[in-house]
């Protein structure tokens, strides 16, 4: 399978803690991508010290090739114990997904993970065994395309105990919930917004419980064209466009110039919008056989902002009605942060006199600081990118 994986997740603090008791880890292995959702007993501090020492230890010897026994043992003997009740203890949920698409789930204690194929939710083969006094449901099968999983800590289930509901958002309830939300195919980022604001709203914004939703799919490998600037040689404009238009992802074009030369080339019209949807940023424009045409330095510095603060994990349904806005720059951050697994970016070298002063080396100008930035930001949030400078 040459699948690639979308893994993100959220969470929501306990009212009145600074520190959330449940913790997530995103790893890569050569062969894997693994996910664990540790939840710390109590909240706060402790709760906060238990979930980061269990999501740690079962994430290094993971990685490290250590079976699920050596785990649990480990986990027994290194979790410091409670005075109060006289136990250590912090429930978890491992998720790994190889690359030949075989999948290992193993869970102690958190809600049983959510997995939805082709809209329906389905139920999962788990097998029960005792480690270290501990009832561990463990599974293994073979993913397919387009399945999702969502790991959810207690929190989600109690949503709403008490205040809209008796008995809170039952374990159902919440993966029918999933379900409706992700026919609509969403990032993981999204979906676990989603679900997290549904337990935000449910908790009357005062949570009551640590609250955290991880979510991963399983996604074909997606691939973003993106070519920028005019080539440093006029003569290197067909080879640009015969290779940008030769790779097999979707394509955008940002910058005037930059469309121009492919439309001459390709021998395309290029019309642009009279919709002006965002003053501060240019219309956007269309040409046949190009998902999306630009302006260049404005609108890849707005998509930049978009990425770094993705980046940084700031991410609620403000962000998302940002990312859904009808502008360039929004919409070149979309195709990056949701549809894209692999960045191929086009770079022409030539000089553009608006930028900076031309008598500058082209490695100052405002365009490539640009570039080398986004390749790090798109980097950091876990995707592919590649630089064919002309």
């Amino acid at each position: 399978m040459n699948v690639s994986i979308d893994a993100a997740y959220k969470s929501l603090n306990k009212i009145k803690e600074e520190l959330c008791g449940d913790k997530v880890e995103l790893l890569k292995t050569n062969d894997s991508n693994i996910m664990i959702l540790a939840d710390g007993m109590g909240s706060g501090v402790k709760a906060n010290i238990l979930a980061t020492l269990t999501s740690k230890i079962l994430g290094t010897m993971f990685l490290n090739g250590a079976s699920i026994d050596d785990c649990i043992e480990t986990i027994a003997k290194t979790l410091p114990v409670c005075q109060v009740r006289q136990v250590a203890y912090s429930t978890f949920s491992i998720l790994q997904v190889f690359q030949n698409g075989q999948v290992y789930l193993a869970e102690f204690d958190n809600p049983a993970c959510i997995m939805i194929r082709q809209g329906k939710i389905l139920s999962l083969p788990f097998t029960e065994r005792v480690l270290e006094n501990k009832v561990i449901r463990e599974c293994r099968f073979q993913a397919e395309l387009n399945d999702c999983f969502i790991l959810l800590s207690d929190g989600v289930i109690h949503a709403g105990v008490g205040n809209l509901l008796n008995f809170g958002w039952n374990w159902q309830h919440v993966a029918e919930y999933a379900l409706s939300a992700a026919r609509e195919t969403l990032s993981a980022s999204r979906l676990a917004n989603i679900l997290v604001k549904a337990c935000d709203d449910l908790y009357l914004q005062l949570p009551g419980d640590d609250t955290t939703v991880a979510v991963l799919r399983v996604t074909a490998a997606r691939k973003i064209d993106l070519f920028t600037g005019p080539p440093y040689s006029p003569e290197d404009d067909g080879r640009l466009i015969k290779e940008f238009i030769g790779s097999q992802g979707k394509k955008i074009i940002c910058g005037g110039t930059s469309a121009n030369i492919a439309s001459r080339i390709l021998k395309r019209c290029l019309v642009t919008s009279l919709n002006y949807t965002d003053p501060s940023l240019p219309p956007i424009a269309s040409m046949e056989g190009i998902d999306l045409v630009t302006e260049g330095v404005l609108t890849l510095s707005r998509a930049l902002d978009l990425i770094k603060q993705y980046k940084e994990g700031t991410v609620d349904e403000h962000f998302f009605e940002e990312l859904d806005k009808n502008n360039g720059g929004s919409m070149v951050a979309r195709y990056i942060i949701e549809d894209c697994s692999i960045l191929n970016l086009f770079v022409g070298k030539a000089m553009n006199e608006a930028h900076q002063n031309p008598s500058l080396p082209f490695n100052l100008s405002i365009r490539l600081h640009l570039v080398e930035q986004l390749k790090e930001a798109v980097t950091a949030i876990g995707k592919e990118v590649n630089i064919h400078y002309y």
